[in-house]
């Protein structure tokens, strides 16, 4: 007997499901049909497994939580990743600067965003270029002012988790602040918290080859190599310009709008 049996194959993609209702959800990647929506944001998922995780942003509900220092996650996922932090199992490691992993999918988004210069994701409100869709979604929030992380505490709302986060911690006093034993210097989000930690340790491997200058991530050095070249990454649509620097960005926004007569978006 053939256990995969084309009973419940996709007609698009070919892909064969054990279950038809696996068959059902999978097909909505094709069409584009989002039916489970939230109530709370009114943002939209093809799965309804999906929902309810997302509904933990609004909720602030937790349920896994972790035996070594009881740090509770809404993803089992998340646990699972916060877990190698306690056993340091990094096997993933980048091949152009050795920087290790957990988790394969961490690997590929560190490869895409640090090394790659690709950047396929363009903004239709400004035409800034992003290399991942996740940025994109991220920074269009900007423009159109949209705030999906709420507080369970208040009625404040936020663009962005980080900012829900550190609202939080300074008001509420729920969550955990990452303190720097030098400076004392606190941070709502732990990567941060360790970039900021190689200033203090003086620990630069990242070098130029055009003027030799040392740097404590790729990220940064990659930033600093606009300096030697004359690529312009920042394309924006209303003037067809094209800017050199992340930081031109929204300044340039404000004048050519003001020039041009448009309304003054949110930043």
């Amino acid at each position: 007997m053939n256990v995969h049996s084309s009973k419940y194959k996709c007609t698009e993609c070919g892909k064969i499901f054990r279950k038809n209702q696996e068959l059902t959800a999978h097909k909505r990647s094709h069409s584009g049909e989002k039916p489970f929506e939230c109530s709370d944001c009114g943002k939209r998922f093809t799965m309804a497994g999906h929902l309810v995780v997302h509904s933990r942003i609004h909720s602030g509900d937790k349920p896994y939580k972790c035996n070594v220092c009881d740090k509770a996650f809404s993803e089992s996922g998340s646990l699972n990743t916060h877990m190698t932090d306690h056993t340091g199992d990094k096997p993933y490691k980048c091949s152009l600067c050795n920087k290790s992993f957990s988790q394969s999918s961490n690997l590929q988004t560190h490869k895409r965003r640090v090394h790659s210069n690709r950047r396929p994701y363009d903004c239709r409100y400004c035409g800034m270029l992003f290399k991942t869709d996740v940025e994109l979604k991220c920074h269009v929030r900007i423009h159109t002012g949209a705030k999906p992380y709420s507080c369970r505490h208040c009625s404040d709302r936020f663009t962005f988790c980080d900012q829900l986060k550190r609202h939080l911690l300074k008001l509420h006093n729920e969550g955990t602040w990452f303190t720097c034993s030098v400076c004392q210097k606190q941070f709502s989000c732990k990567s941060s918290f360790k970039t900021h930690l190689l200033q203090h340790e003086n620990v630069r491997p990242y070098v130029c080859t055009e003027c030799s200058k040392r740097f404590c991530t790729a990220a940064v050095l990659k930033r600093h190599q606009l300096v030697h070249s004359d690529v312009k990454l920042f394309y924006y649509s209303l003037c067809d310009k094209n800017l050199k620097y992340k930081g031109s960005v929204k300044p340039h926004f404000k004048k050519c709008s003001a020039i041009l007569g448009f309304r003054r978006l949110i930043f």
